[in-house]
């Protein structure tokens, strides 16, 4: 069986397979590098801002249609949003595999908070995921108590991989996906200087 450390290293890995297949793609398509103002109206400098509140402002379910899409894009296969009650927390389930040989199911729960998410929040995933998938992953937008971070990474029980606000907005930039990168340029006035007199 993996250790956590080499299961998480084996996902960053196709994290990053798929991030630079992604920009092949990208880059064949003609994209235009107008600047185009967020759609919360933010400043370029502020876009992260922009994208939180975007992203509280969904409805539960467009949360849990967004991440399904995050998991999707990041290389899980086979991603599905269950979208039920009385379900243990569980939001979704999706597969993970690594190669034609090896493959893991996991399970995720979204959180749309602003607020932190706190280590019964984490205990009550793993209660709902018990037996059902060999890892589990939180999102929210919001952050982790240290309590609820020990509690994800607690020996001799499933491991919980935390994505919070900050992480799942690193995410979004590295897939791309609702942001576009924009080239901009400084103005170096010393060159127009030597041609005012």
């Amino acid at each position: 069986m993996l250790t956590y450390p080499q299961a998480h290293e084996i996902f960053l890995k196709w994290v990053r397979i798929f991030q630079e297949q992604r920009r092949a793609k990208a880059s064949k398509a003609e994209q235009p590098e107008e600047a185009v103002a967020e759609a919360a109206g933010a400043a370029p400098s502020d876009y992260r801002t922009g994208v939180m509140d975007l992203m509280l402002k969904l409805p539960a379910a467009g949360f849990e249609r967004l991440c399904q899409r995050v998991l999707r894009e990041a290389g899980f296969i086979q991603v599905v949003v269950t979208g039920r009650s009385g379900d243990g927390g569980i939001d979704g389930h999706g597969t993970l595999a690594v190669n034609p040989l090896v493959s893991f199911k996991v399970l995720f729960q979204c959180k749309r908070f602003s607020k932190s998410v706190s280590p019964s929040h984490v205990r009550d995933f793993r209660g709902g995921m018990a037996g059902r998938a060999d890892k589990g992953i939180v999102l929210t937008t919001g952050a982790f108590t240290a309590e609820a971070r020990r509690e994800a990474s607690r020996d001799g029980v499933p491991p919980i991989e935390l994505i919070d606000g900050e992480k799942l907005i690193d995410m979004l930039e590295r897939l791309e996906l609702g942001l576009r990168p924009l080239k901009t340029y400084e103005v170096d006035s010393a060159l127009f200087k030597e041609f005012e007199g």
